[in-house]
Parts: C-alpha cells; sequence; structure tokens
C-alpha cells in the first residue's frame, strides 16, 4: 500500500504562476482497482510569485475498510524558479489501521539535508540496502517533481525521487498522445510509459519491489494546465500483484 500512496502522490494536478496574483488550485481523483474504486484523493495547491505549497489527502473507500481503513496527508512546501518547482520540505503521514508513520524531509536547492522518520524505524535485516549521501543529491519529492514547465518534453526524461526512505527513479519513454475527458471538457495527454527502477531504502529481493521493476505496462499522462504555463499528471495506470491500479482526476477548480 506504501507504493499506492506514491501513485495517488504522481497525480497532483499542480499549478505554476504566469502572474504575481496568488493562485489556488483543487483537483479530485479516483483510485479503482481494475473496476473496484478503492480510495480517493484530493490535493490543493497554492502559488504566488515566489512561494508554493500543496497539500493533499487519501481516504480509502468502504470496501477496502473492511479489512482495514488506510489514510494520508502530505504536504509540500518550496520556492518556485520561473516555471520549475523546488521543494524545501516534503512531509507524510501515512496509517494504516492503527499503525501510523510520519516522513519529514527537508532539501535544500535539490539535496536532502534531513529526514527525519516517526516511530524510528526497527532494526533494518541484513540485506536492507541502506540510502547513502550520493542518493540524497539532486533528487526530487515525489509531487512537486512531476510538474513539468512549458517548453520541456515531459518524456523522455528520468525522474530521481526520495520520498523519506527510500530512493528510486522513474524513467518515463514517450508513448504518444491520447484525449481525456474531465467535467464534460476533452482535452490531449501525453503519454508516457514508466519503468520503476528501485536504487536503495528498501529490502533486497522484496516481491512486490521486484514486481514493480519488471512490471510493463505502467504509464502515466501529462497535461497543460488550462490557464497556466506547465504540464501536470490526470492518469496513472500501474500493474501490481494484486491487479491494475488506475488513479483519474474527476474534477478540478479554481
Amino acid at each position: 500500500m506504501r507504493f499506492l500512496n506514491l501513485v495517488c502522490s504522481l497525480l497532483v494536478f499542480a499549478v505554476a504562476p504566469a502572474a504575481a496574483e496568488s493562485v489556488r488550485y483543487r483537483t479530485d481523483y479516483r483510485v479503482t482497482l481494475g473496476a473496484l474504486p478503492i480510495a480517493r484523493a484530493s490535493f490543493v495547491t497554492e502559488v504566488n510569485q515566489k512561494n508554493y505549497t500543496i497539500t493533499g489527502s487519501f481516504n480509502s473507500s468502504a470496501i477496502v475498510n473492511v479489512i482495514t481503513k488506510i489514510s494520508a496527508r502530505t504536504d509540500i512546501s518550496g520556492t518556485l524558479t520561473g516555471d520549475r518547482m523546488q521543494a524545501d520540505r516534503y512531509t507524510l503521514v501515512y496509517q494504516s489501521g492503527k499503525k501510523k508513520q510520519t516522513y519529514d524531509v527537508r532539501y535544500s536547492a535539490g539535496d536532502v539535508t534531513e529526514t527525519i522518520v516517526h516511530p524510528e524505524p526497527k532494526r533494518r535485516p541484513r540485506n536492507w540496502i541502506a540510502v547513502g549521501p550520493e542518493d540524497l543529491k539532486s533528487v526530487l519529492d515525489p509531487i512537486s517533481g512531476l510538474i513539468i514547465p512549458e517548453g520541456e518534453a515531459a518524456c523522455p526524461r528520468t525522474l530521481p525521487i526520495y520520498d523519506g526512505e527510500s530512493r528510486m527513479d522513474l524513467v518515463l519513454t514517450p508513448k504518444g498522445r491520447k484525449s481525456f475527458t474531465i467535467d464534460d471538457v476533452e482535452n490531449e495527454a501525453i503519454v508516457c510509459s514508466i519503468r520503476y527502477v528501485p536504487k536503495s531504502g528498501f529490502r533486497k529481493g522484496r516481491k512486490d519491489i521486484e514486481y514493480l521493476r519488471k512490471a510493463e505496462g505502467m504509464e502515466i499522462w501529462f497535461a497543460k494546465t488550462g490557464t497556466l504555463k506547465v504540464y501536470a499528471p490526470v492518469y496513472a495506470r500501474v500493474p501490481t500483484q494484486m491487479g491494475t491500479i488506475y488513479v483519474s482526476a474527476v474534477g478540478f477548480d479554481d
């Protein structure tokens, strides 16, 4: 389920300012396992001339709650350089049943300066691949890293992501263009395939990690925002051992 939270993080319909005035934007998402609804997520982005914040919430559906209730809240704050977002702080509070975990990451110019995890992780197994100092240089948080300024290609590109525990690369490759509809408005999206490359911060040989590393058919769609000059994700498809997870934007407002 931790990777499911990352999937939701991939779909923040964030925006960057084209003018000096402040902008507030909200987007809602539906998460399904095949045709079965398993969660909903909402994100609110606020930007001004120099700074931005993104607040997201994720809640499992009634069907999932029969087994265990899952929720998450994420907060990102950072600075703007032109149309590019650079996080200063990323936090994630993740709860499954009675178990609660908090990740708090601080950045400076793209490098991680501090990570606080509460409660502290238990003793790692011998086959744990530890996150080294070199893994924390020039990285992106899981949300701001997927906002692409206008004029740059959404793919091909490699996104070096650090989420407070794991370091991974998301390798994006062009797959063409497709149409999508939000609020009865049809738009065109750039489609990129995703290859998941785990780097560190996980147990070597873990089955779900190995499955994702070898998975085919993973993809993400980017679309240009209606009023501001960035490309952001609006759809993702992720094969898992449980089945294929789909995350789709279902509504937005400003």
